[in-house]
């Protein structure tokens, strides 16, 4: 039986801007279908690893693998959603047009969009059950539906990988339990690495957590302690000193 390719792999990868180097000696692997959740204080280099994963950066040193492939090439298995829209508010899209967006490189490059894009959208609006939303001015919606019009839009790619930046930022807490929630139920059929600073619901969700600050260290929810979500935000020093146990 052959063995089934990671989602993500990184193996001693490397990253320096004109500095000592943001991530360092990182290796580290994302199984097919799991759930990631990713720590880590400013500044600490979680920016920097969604980069390299997206293909927006490349390792000084290293390799970063997409399903066997470079991010470059594994582009349009991967769903991207930002921490919130580069949009002006008073910009005049809807939601649909909004999700649309998420097919500009999967569609033919004039000629406008195809039938098979409206489907992809339509199914990605169903997904995140907002398709009544669909003819609303997306500045007009409120903080948890624009957030859901943002994941359908990364949705709409038909990836395999889908990658969040603090997805719930901004949104209160019944918002918030409703979007990581969602991401459960996406989770059947997507791998999902998600960054986000809110450890209560990192631990109630995800699988395993990657611990970013210069190097990259994983744990279960369970193991992360007082004593190591310390280490985490603690500082160099301190996460000097975190390991797995056992290691």
């Amino acid at each position: 039986m052959s063995k089934t390719v990671p989602a993500v792999e990184l193996e001693d990868v490397s990253f320096f801007y004109d500095g000592p180097p943001v991530l360092d000696k990182v290796n580290l692997t994302v199984e097919e279908g799991e759930f990631m959740g990713v720590i880590g204080p400013n500044g600490s280099g979680k920016t920097t690893l969604l980069r390299l994963l997206l293909g927006l950066l490349r390792p000084t040193v290293g390799q970063v693998r997409i399903f066997g492939q470079t991010p470059e090439h594994a582009r349009r298995q991967i769903g991207y959603v930002p921490q919130k829209p580069h949009l002006d508010p008073d910009f005049p899209i809807i939601a649909e047009d909004m999700v649309l967006m998420g097919r500009l490189g999967q569609s033919r490059p004039v000629g406008g969009f195809r039938r098979a894009d409206y489907e992809a959208a339509e199914k990605a609006l169903a997904a995140v059950d907002i398709t009544s939303l669909r003819r609303h001015r997306f500045g007009r919606l409120s903080g948890g539906e624009q957030r859901r019009v943002l994941i359908a839009r990364a949705l709409a790619t038909e990836p395999r990988l889908l990658l969040l930046d603090e997805p719930t930022v901004g949104v209160d807490h019944r918002v918030e339990h409703e979007i990581y929630s969602l991401l459960d139920v996406l989770n059947k059929q997507l791998t999902i690495v998600l960054v986000s600073h809110d450890l209560g619901c990192i631990k109630e969700h995800v699988r395993r957590v990657a611990c970013v600050h210069e190097s990259v260290f994983c744990h279960t929810p369970e193991e992360l302690t007082g004593e190591v979500i310390e280490a985490i935000f603690g500082g160099p020093r301190q996460m000097a000193e975190h390991h797995m146990p056992g290691r």
